[in-house]
């Protein structure tokens, strides 16, 4: 799919850097980006949600441990 990216001038000397420091193009560059991103995001709402379980599983521990 095509799709047109407007940066600044800091975002493009960016993303520059970032391709080559990867040895990559900028469209691989940009692409690699957003699948991290969107990794780095569901893992960490998964980790907030076994947090959360945790939690509330281990409430009344946790309030003894802590007195």
């Amino acid at each position: 799919m095509a799709m047109t990216l407007r940066l600044t001038e800091e975002q493009e000397r960016a993303l520059a850097l970032l391709a080559e420091a990867e040895g990559v193009s900028k469209q691989e560059a940009v692409a690699r980006a957003i699948t991290e991103a969107a990794a780095r995001r569901v893992r960490d709402d998964r980790v907030r949600a076994l947090s959360r379980e945790g939690r509330a599983r281990y409430a009344a521990l946790l309030d003894r441990l802590a007195q």
